[in-house]
């Protein structure tokens, strides 16, 4: 283990004095945002997106036109062109795992045969490891309290570890991505456990990862200490992976990997990028605020079954009375769908028969009442551009609890599943341009003169 933490979390006056002055000084009108027309958050008022790029990869519909007008509609979500709901739903029929076809659907944008998802398997499977003594050194030395930032100083690591690490060329990117595919869940889990033992007691139990299981019985495996799980925790698991993995390339850390990636750079700073993107509560943090605010909830609702006061719960968490005081009910809104997010639709279902499976059916019949109550109250307490609805959050992080994983790895999943996604869109970022992404910004700071040392 390493020597004791230096504490660097004082404030000093002077620190104090130098963020006054950076705030004084950095203070923008928001009336010059409207005047020159600034899509602040790359996004106008209806939560429509300013169009900075094609893909191929996936595609995210929340409007439909009518009589000319575009509307909004059901949400949908097409992973090359294929409806997620349909690919879920062939894996359920065929009583498989999904997620390993769809990592292959999104980074080579066809359905594999059988034959085809087999031997991608094995691939997998090959890469499913670490170098030697990786999590002695790097991995066990100096455990992250964070999840997501273990994440990202492994990636950063593993450069170090690989010969070939700047070589940009498609097949040598392929082969850093499938890489860190397979990596992802065996980093997230022995980070977890690492930290456990040494910061909080815990057991130190590292389970090496299966050839013949799936990404999601893998991860079950690895984190329990009996490595048991059900079929139905399993493909819970495999259902949020596979609702994770991409959507579109706007969303804020994909969008990352394009910025990055049009760089030139490595794919290890690329990931790195992304994953602190992602890292950040407004984008993959939310499912964990989700079932904080519910077990606030379960503690200051007497009757769960009662809308009033439900709907009086809720109306104080609008109004910075209840939870963090935020003014948010989480998991209740999206940047772009309105009236409905396909993947909460199409999660709610495995959620519900994991909860039967659980004894937790009251509990998602609280969950089922504020995916009601929510959105009407907002629209009574809100000025609304658009309508809200429950996104896949709402339901990931109920899901979770009851797979009885901790919240400390409830964004590390997100990664092992949006992997995938950035990994398909690095790599369309190499093929298709050699523009670096450089966006304008205006100034509206006022030329001054320059005053002399001795003048000031």
């Amino acid at each position: 283990m390493a020597g004791k933490k230096i504490d660097y979390s004082a404030i000093t006056k002077e620190i104090t004095a130098y963020s006054e002055l950076c705030e004084n000084n950095s203070n923008i009108d928001p009336a010059l945002y409207e005047r020159y027309d600034v899509k602040r958050g790359l996004r106008d008022l209806n939560g429509k997106g300013v169009l900075t790029g094609l893909t191929e990869i996936s595609e995210i519909r929340a409007t439909e036109t009518v009589d000319g007008e575009s509307v909004p509609c059901r949400g949908s979500l097409f992973y090359r062109g294929y409806n997620v709901e349909e690919l879920i739903g062939g894996a359920r029929a065929d009583g498989r795992f999904g997620f390993e076809e769809v990592v292959y659907l999104l980074l080579f944008g066809e359905l594999p045969n059988r034959r085809e998802l087999d031997e991608f398997c094995k691939v997998l499977a090959k890469y499913r490891s670490l170098p030697s003594s990786f999590v002695r050194d790097v991995i066990m030395k100096k455990p992250s309290s964070d999840m997501m930032n273990m994440l990202s100083k492994c990636v950063l690591t593993l450069y170090s570890y690989d010969t070939n690490a700047d070589d940009t060329s498609l097949p040598n990117v392929l082969r850093q991505c499938l890489q860190l595919i397979s990596m992802f869940p065996m980093i997230s889990v022995y980070g977890y456990m690492a930290y456990q033992y040494y910061n909080k007691t815990g057991d130190l139990v590292i389970h090496k990862p299966k050839a013949n299981l799936s990404m999601a019985e893998n991860i079950l495996h690895m984190l329990r200490t009996d490595s048991k799980y059900t079929e139905l925790e399993a493909k819970v698991l495999d259902a949020a992976l596979i609702l994770h993995a991409e959507h579109g390339g706007g969303n804020n850390s994909t969008f990352t990997t394009h910025v990055v990636t049009s760089s030139g750079t490595d794919t290890y700073s690329a990931v790195a990028a992304a994953l602190g993107s992602l890292k950040g509560p407004k984008h993959g943090g939310a499912n964990r605020k989700v079932v904080q605010m519910f077990a606030d909830m379960k503690e200051k609702v007497n009757d769960w079954t009662d809308d009033k006061e439900v709907s009086a719960y809720l109306k104080a968490l609008l109004h910075k009375e209840a939870f963090d005081g935020a003014g948010l009910i989480y998991g209740i809104g999206h940047a772009i769908y309105s009236v409905s997010d396909p993947r909460a639709v199409l999660f709610r279902t495995f959620v519900e028969k994991l909860s039967v499976e659980k004894g937790r059916e009251e509990e998602f019949a609280l969950y089922a009442k504020v995916e009601e109550l929510a959105p009407k109250i907002i629209a009574e307490e809100r000025k609304m551009y658009k309508g809200v609805s429950a996104n896949v959050d709402f339901f990931s992080g109920f899901a979770y609890d009851m797979l009885n994983l901790p919240q400390d790895l409830y964004t590390p999943i997100f990664a092992i599943a949006r992997i995938a996604g950035w990994s398909a869109h690095r790599m369309e970022e190499l093929i298709n341009t050699s523009k670096i992404i450089r966006p304008a910004y205006k100034s509206v700071s006022a030329e001054r003169e320059y005053v002399p040392m001795s003048a000031r």
